[in-house]
């Protein structure tokens, strides 16, 4: 929020917009609009203006009830803004220093409303970058149509794709994985395409045939296949321990060594993870037996399982996770689906690969409530080590980064 009482503290920035709107609604105020929507939100302010220092100049608007009117209008037209995301209390006239200014506040669009852009030309879509406003790439505008859907992106069936995709010695690891977590499931013991189809890595296609599911070819399939479908799909784990080497370990999908899909690099990445030499192993008997699993084990289990569901694989970049001695880092490509503060407070759930999460949950890895980056936080915060911070890219190459400091 502004306090509008010290407006002279504020400076123009990628979150405040000063327009000097003198002679009317600016022009400019729309692509201003569709960058903050499609970004993070921010604040226009018209009748004010930047000055060189980026310090904010308050003028006077002499009639800013027609402008506040004329913007109503024009927002309202479709053939201008293909979606009016705003309500009353967005718009409000203030007083400073006896001068009159309009201030529109413009919230973070959700993923249902997105891309917002200008006169009934999609690819007239904007985003904040720093403190301009930048027309979105066509990959930006295409992957904000993927998060547009009803249906998570994991759910579509690939009916080009038949069940050799599948490498089944994963889904025989998964179904073991499964069994030590779940004994005497219903789906026990049934056979390995009935299982398939109940865990929705299969599904009926138009043609009324059964075939993999895109959710199933990530989790079980083979990495040549999934590059058929996925063109920039790859997983990258990085081990630097040792200041003289580039790497101490590495493991991509692309190697030919192992399958390359997603169930096979997210066991091997997190028994690689827990062995950061600043992660600190107590020594325990639980009931006869050594207790290994600490809670910044789960907290890790969480973070890469959080990393892999929300990952959009047709995004550029791939899955890239880094373990050094001070700190882990995990990189996916695609933007976050609701703001940094809501995943920080956790509480509301909207993963991008619904099908995803709930084979992970099955292994109970991961959490649907949504208290997986909260529950990291918290674990991070009993460990007195620095907070963990989430970043997201918006430029040419959409990724969401989250660093986990081990210091």
């Amino acid at each position: 929020m502004i306090d509008f009482e010290k407006l002279d503290l504020y400076k123009d920035n990628n979150r405040l917009e000063a327009k000097r709107a003198t002679g009317g609604l600016p022009q400019s105020i729309w692509e201003t609009y569709s960058a903050f929507a499609n970004t993070d939100g921010g604040f226009i302010l018209l009748g004010v203006e930047e000055n060189p220092d980026k310090t904010l100049n308050v003028l006077n608007i002499e009639n800013p009830e027609k402008l506040v009117s004329d913007f109503w209008n024009t927002i309202n037209n479709s053939n201008k803004v293909n979606v009016n995301i705003l309500k009353d209390k967005n718009i409000q006239i203030v007083e400073y220093s006896g001068k009159r200014i309009v201030a529109i506040e413009i919230p973070r669009a959700e993923r249902m409303d997105k891309p917002i852009y200008l006169n009934n030309d999609i690819w007239s879509a904007y985003r904040r970058n720093g403190e301009g406003d930048y027309r979105c790439s066509k990959d930006s505008v295409k992957a904000m149509l993927r998060d547009n859907a009803n249906e998570t992106q994991d759910m579509i069936v690939l009916e080009t794709m038949p069940f050799s995709v599948f490498d089944y010695n994963t889904v025989k690891s998964y179904r073991n994985v499964m069994a030590a977590s779940r004994p005497n499931h219903v789906w026990e013991y049934l056979d390995a395409d009935d299982f398939l189809l109940k865990l929705g890595a299969i599904g009926r296609g138009e043609d009324e045939k059964l075939h993999p599911t895109a959710a199933g070819l990530l989790m079980f399939g083979f990495e040549y296949e999934i590059v058929r479908e996925y063109t920039h799909y790859f997983l990258d784990y990085q081990e630097s321990f040792d200041a003289d080497l580039r790497w101490t370990d590495r493991i991509t999908s692309t190697s030919g060594e192992w399958s390359g899909n997603l169930f096979g690099f997210y066991y091997k990445t997190y028994n690689k993870l827990i062995q950061n030499p600043n992660i600190k192993i107590p020594f325990k008997i639980e009931n006869g037996y050594r207790g290994d699993d600490i809670p910044v084990h789960k907290a890790l289990r969480e973070a890469l399982a959080n990393c892999l569901i929300n990952a959009d694989y047709y995004g550029e970049g791939g899955v890239v996770i880094k373990n050094n001695t001070n700190m882990i880092t995990l990189e996916n490509p695609g933007t976050l689906r609701i703001k940094v503060e809501e995943a920080i407070c956790g509480g509301f759930s909207n993963p991008r690969n619904s099908v995803l999460m709930k084979m992970f949950n099955l292994l109970d890895i991961g959490e649907r409530a949504g208290s997986g980056i909260p529950n990291i936080y918290y674990v991070w915060a009993t460990q007195k080590w620095e907070s963990p911070q989430i970043k997201e890219r918006l430029d040419r190459i959409e990724r969401i980064c989250l660093a986990l400091p081990i210091k």
